[in-house]
């Protein structure tokens, strides 16, 4: 009979230690327009929703998918990853045990056990006061600039970011670069993901509260997957990644020497991820041993 040691066992007895640090949506979930599904329909993966909004399904994996993510939960301090606000991070439902630690607001929120750590969340708004322009003169800056023929809608996002939904038809060529080189000299960053245009603080990192958790976890080796500019900070903090043949980052071509490039795009892809996590995970096991 064979027993599955939990992280909290591993910390406790010495051994190695993975952290998984992963993006969700378009990285382990995916919305019905994303799942790039190639094959004929009668060979289509059987899929697994885990997000309902407006009691409509929302996001999916395949089956495959949340097998493999219950047993990296068992088996890893797994670290949802994401910049959805903690109201957007809760509408998921994730298979395996619940996650101790998750990152919501693109590293603005460090939840433990379900709960914001507010000396993570001070800490965080301290570096943004210090090094960045205000919210409100970037907000303002965005609606002043943006034409309501292809703005759709504009958010904040916790308080620390905000973002627009745009009409990418009529998006004019070079509107987001000029943004960009606007918000830069302030402190800020941009990117341009599916229909939404992100402004977030430079402090404000996915990498930062990843390496927050590894060390309050003691974690001895840490992997993360993503497909968007503002995971590729997170990538690069990550002893190893993974990016998908899809997304932001492929389109312009990123890589780094830590991070492998698929060739699976949409939700082949989050099924791949998943699977090199767990081969990643038990080579450090057995490495430990």
């Amino acid at each position: 009979m064979t027993t599955t040691m939990t992280p909290g066992d591993a910390v406790r007895s010495g051994a190695p230690v993975t952290l998984v640090a992963s993006d969700l949506d378009r990285t382990l979930i995916y919305s019905a327009a994303a799942l790039q599904l190639t094959m004929p329909d009668e060979e289509a993966p059987r899929l697994l929703c885990v997000e309902v909004y407006g009691q409509k399904p929302l996001s999916y994996m395949t089956e495959k998918a949340a097998e493999l993510l219950a047993e990296l939960a068992r088996t890893t301090v797994f670290v949802p990853t994401t910049t959805r606000t903690r109201e957007q991070y809760g509408r998921i439902h994730l298979p395996g045990p619940a996650p101790r630690y998750a990152i919501c607001a693109n590293g603005g929120h460090l939840l433990v056990d379900g709960v914001s750590d507010q000396d993570w969340q001070a800490r965080v708004a301290g570096r943004i006061a210090d090094e960045c322009a205000s919210l409100a003169e970037v907000r303002a800056h965005l609606l002043a600039t943006a034409d309501p023929a292809w703005l759709l809608k504009e958010r904040v996002a916790e308080d620390v970011f905000v973002y627009l939904v745009v009409d990418r038809q009529a998006l004019p060529e070079g509107w987001v670069k000029e943004l960009a080189a606007w918000a830069g000299p302030r402190g800020w960053t941009v990117s341009l993901q599916g229909r939404k245009i992100y402004a977030v603080p430079e402090p404000l990192t996915k990498s930062a509260a990843m390496t927050e958790v590894a060390r309050r976890c003691g974690a001895t080796t840490t992997l993360a997957a993503g497909d968007s500019l503002l995971d590729a900070d997170l990538l690069l903090a990550a002893d190893h990644g993974w990016r998908p043949g899809h997304g932001e980052l492929a389109d312009s071509g990123w890589g780094a020497p830590n991070t492998e490039v698929l060739r699976q795009r949409g939700v082949a892809a989050g099924e791949e991820i998943l699977r090199r996590f767990l081969l990643a995970a038990d080579r450090q096991r057995r490495a430990g041993r």
